[in-house]
């Protein structure tokens, strides 16, 4: 038996976002041509912050249809979103490949996002663009990383992969 679409879609998005890991900015200034080809995607030219753009990016490199837009918040719009800290509101179970969002109070809107890569109720290991090396003791080039956030620090989660009705 063959798996689900939606699994292998998974599968092959996480596999694309997970070879990104190491992917570092040239001169800690959103830079780099790497960065700039996830910026290019999104039609931003430049040193812009570049986290949605490589959200938008790894989607579209799997075949996933997304918003094509380096702002953060345009990936959480009300549809797609399946997850929102301290609301009794979820519409699915968050999965590999699905977008979470990192709510900036100074801002008063996401800020931030990236890959959920895992999900356990307390912890989610993530892949994310446009982040400081987890590490400490690695690397301080802002880049591609994998991190362990604790859910808390989520704001809400948006699925792209399942299609919508």
């Amino acid at each position: 038996m063959g798996r689900c679409p939606e699994t292998s879609t998974r599968q092959t998005l996480r596999h694309i976002y997970t070879a990104e890991i190491g992917v570092r900015e040239f001169t800690g200034h959103n830079d780099g041509a790497r960065v700039q080809e996830y910026l290019q995607y999104v039609n931003l030219r430049g040193n812009f912050s570049y986290c949605g753009a490589f959200v938008c990016w790894n989607l579209g490199k799997a075949g996933i249809n997304n918003p094509k837009n380096g702002w953060a918040p345009a990936l959480f719009p009300a549809n797609r979103v399946i997850w929102t800290r301290n609301t009794a509101t979820d519409r699915g179970v968050i999965k590999i490949g699905d977008v979470f969002g990192i709510y900036f109070s100074e801002l008063k809107r996401i800020g931030h996002c990236g890959f959920v890569d895992q999900w356990d109720g307390t912890w989610c290991i993530t892949v994310e663009g446009n982040t400081s090396n987890p590490i400490r003791a690695g690397p301080s080039a802002q880049g591609v990383y994998k991190k362990k956030r604790l859910i808390k620090t989520i704001y809400q989660v948006a699925d792209w992969i399942t299609t919508k009705k």
